[in-house]
């Protein structure tokens, strides 16, 4: 706890110091290529379909839930295990997905983005509203559902280095709900930009972490 409290601004800055600011400029530069060049207009008609719509929608609810669990879950299984990595990792990951629902809200905050509809429509995808709160800090760009999800593979493939499967397991779990999120609440400019944010989030919390605790273990290995 002492070393979430601690390390937690820090953190939050270093998320857009140093090369990390210009991943936040690929972000931007993605969104404005995708929704330009019409992209985000296409992918939105092209998947307005019932059966796909019934495999994503869970994304959304799956996409809230495990954030809240997944930390505590990890905290319980280092407790079990007299594991001060999986604890470790526990905090890790409380603190990337603070972070990147803080900076997926702030962005929220100042770009007002319209969500999609569920039927076709107009052309909706271009429209912004800039200016603080004109669009409320839960729909929007980026997605943070898919912030979040990114974050959490990000710090889970910096944590376990040597350990590749609960980094694949992650980020099949991320791709799930950006992709999900992408095809029935957001654009895919908002899932893209979700992702690289997200990632570079995860990145700097794991990097944070990595040392603490984990000297003296090789890798996450589940209760027998």
């Amino acid at each position: 706890m002492k070393k979430f409290l601690s390390t937690l601004p820090r953190n939050l800055i270093a998320c857009f110091t140093g090369r990390m600011i210009a991943w936040h400029g690929v972000a931007i530069l993605l969104t404005v290529l995708l929704v330009t060049s019409g992209c985000d207009w296409l992918y939105f008609r092209s998947t307005r379909n019932p059966v796909l719509w019934a495999w994503m929608i869970p994304s959304a609810p799956i996409g809230g839930l495990v954030p809240i669990t997944l930390p505590f879950v990890l905290l319980a299984l280092g407790s079990f295990r007299k594991s001060a990595m999986v604890a470790s990792a526990g905090w890790a990951v409380g603190q990337a997905e603070v972070i990147g629902g803080i900076i997926a809200a702030a962005y929220k905050s100042v770009t007002g983005r319209v969500r999609p509809s569920h039927g076709l429509g107009p052309d909706i995808s271009h429209a912004f509203r800039f200016g603080f709160l004109r669009g409320g800090v839960f729909w929007g760009w980026p997605s943070s559902h898919t912030t979040i999800a990114f974050a959490t593979a990000a710090a889970v493939f910096t944590l376990f280095p040597k350990q590749k499967w609960p980094g694949y397991l992650a980020l099949a779990y991320a791709l799930y709900i950006g992709i999900g999120v992408s095809t029935t609440i957001h654009w895919l400019s908002d899932f893209a930009a979700g992702a690289v944010i997200g990632t570079v989030v995860g990145r700097v919390v794991g990097k944070t972490f990595l040392g603490h605790g984990c000297q003296t273990e090789t890798g996450l290995r589940l209760p027998k």
